[in-house]
């Protein structure tokens, strides 16, 4: 696994070795993330943004934002094996004054320590139902048109306060564009 483009292109990610299986750790592959960011390139929804990266993992997804010009990211992990990776890649690429790593359950947050956010990254673990009441946790967060970047082992139906705007197959992963509407569940 590696930064696929801008400033750390070709950077190589910390090897997740035997990961978390408990913790259903399975970082998106490259080939999936570059068509993501093809995805969110042509909305010009990455330059700028304020990154949330729920279910984190290795943090692969919220650090190749920051890579393509993201203002800052926000990772939200419970995984102890996915809080020390996402740890050591942000020191490995020298992030950690644009980047916080939020201990939690993704379903039941708090007080975010961000304002807002512009993009969201959702990769929970597959079949488990975490994905709607992740988004319902962090509604309140988000601004009026935020993207979510849902990834699932099948295409997701948007929950109240989100509107779908673009589904895509990558082999076993099904993602689900989303964006955050004013409706508040």
């Amino acid at each position: 696994m590696r930064i696929i483009a801008g400033r750390w292109r070709g950077v190589p990610l910390v090897n997740v070795g035997k990961g978390d299986v408990s913790a259903h750790l399975r970082p998106t592959p490259d080939r999936v993330r570059e068509a993501l960011f093809s995805m969110l390139g042509s909305r010009g929804a990455v330059e700028s943004a304020r990154v949330l990266d729920l279910f984190a993992g290795t943090g692969a997804l919220g650090l190749e934002a920051l890579s393509r010009g993201a203002a800052s990211a926000v990772f939200v992990e419970n995984g102890r094996v996915g809080q020390r990776l996402i740890a050591e890649n942000i020191a490995k690429l020298g992030a950690g004054d644009i980047t916080h790593v939020w201990r939690s359950d993704a379903t039941r947050l708090g007080a975010l320590p961000s304002p807002s956010f512009d993009l969201v990254f959702l990769d929970p673990p597959y079949g488990k139902g975490l994905g709607a009441p992740a988004l319902q946790a962090v509604h309140g967060s988000l601004t009026l048109g935020a993207l979510i970047v849902w990834e699932e082992s099948t295409t997701m139906l948007p929950p109240p306060g989100y509107v779908a705007v673009d589904t895509r197959k990558f082999g076993t992963a099904h993602v689900t564009l989303l964006e955050a509407t004013n409706d508040h569940p």
